[in-house]
């Protein structure tokens, strides 16, 4: 199969990266309007002349254009009737993502949105310990970047978070309420559901750059890092006692073994078997448009 790449920046040139290192993938090809980007992918892909040749000679391609053009460009690639990956968000509004599901729904192709961490395994495993936990806390922090210009930090970094607590940790649910507050580089969100609280929080101005998670249920704590893939579940004390005037308590540590992998790798990967196979991208144009309305729910609570 070959296979193509809309926009070479920084994300785009991982995706060639990633796609000249799949079994099955014959000839990668890449274009972006802009010559220097092009260049740097030039030996590992095919750089083309035009969009249109690209879609001219490639069975399936990953959208990796600034957000601002994911609209329009995804909207020729489906005209087109290649399949497609675009890289989150899905638009850069909910009405050109709603727009979109309706070309969609028209065409015959795979689409998929690449929310990235859901291919983590950390995730499923978090899924597997705490469905539906009392308490949620995850937090993605990083440097400053110029690499972002025409999204908020809750587009940018939170959108990942959003879709982790909405189609993994509680998925189907529309009974919440949100509460925000922050800028566009950092924020910090609230999220109830009847019976639990979810508690989210994204920044651009870290010194350090980390993504964790915390979750607490009645007979365990979870808490581990996305980046590390590590996950640590911590079981209710045997016992509590005093010794020696202080407080005391004695409990099970567990290290969850996970397997470690790139996640774009598996991204990309489950999005050519989809294609190859006919099947339906776990990340879904529905659920990318609802992570983008959530996204904006939140972001009214920015200054």
């Amino acid at each position: 199969m070959d296979v193509g790449v809309i926009g070479v920046g920084s994300m785009g040139r991982n995706h060639v990266r990633v796609y000249s290192e799949q079994k099955g993938v014959g000839e990668v090809l890449a274009y972006d309007p802009l010559a220097e980007n092009a260049a740097r992918v030039s030996e590992l892909a095919t750089v083309c002349e035009s969009q249109e040749e690209l879609l001219r000679r490639a069975e399936a391609v990953s959208i990796c254009v600034p957000t601002r053009y994911h609209f329009q460009v995804a909207k020729e690639v489906i005209s087109s009737g290649t399949h497609c990956l675009i890289e989150k968000p899905i638009t850069l509004r909910t009405e050109e993502g709603a727009a979109l599901l309706e070309i969609l729904r028209e065409s015959q192709i795979v689409a998929g949105v690449g929310h990235i961490e859901r291919f983590n395994p950390i995730v499923n495993e978090i899924k597997r310990i705490a469905d539906c936990p009392d308490y949620v806390s995850i937090k993605r922090h990083n440097p400053t970047s110029n690499r972002i210009t025409d999204a908020t930090v809750v587009e940018d970094l939170m959108i990942h978070d959003i879709d982790i607590v909405f189609n993994v940790l509680f998925e189907g649910r529309d009974d919440y309420r949100i509460y925000s507050a922050g800028n566009r580089n950092v924020c910090e969100a609230m999220i109830v559901f009847p019976g639990s609280v979810v508690s989210i929080s994204a920044s651009r101005l870290a010194s350090k750059k980390f993504r964790t998670f915390y979750v607490e249920a009645e007979d365990f704590t979870t808490e581990g890092d996305f980046m590390a893939q590590e996950v640590y579940v911590y079981r209710k004390p045997e016992r509590y006692g005093i010794e020696n005037e202080r407080y005391m308590q004695e409990n099970i540590i567990e290290k969850v073994l996970v397997n470690k992998v790139e996640p774009l790798k598996v991204e990309l990967k489950t999005f050519l078997d989809c294609v190859r196979q006919e099947l339906p991208f776990p990340v879904t144009p529905e659920q990318a448009v609802k992570n983008l309305m959530i996204c904006e729910q939140i972001e009214k609570g920015l200054t």
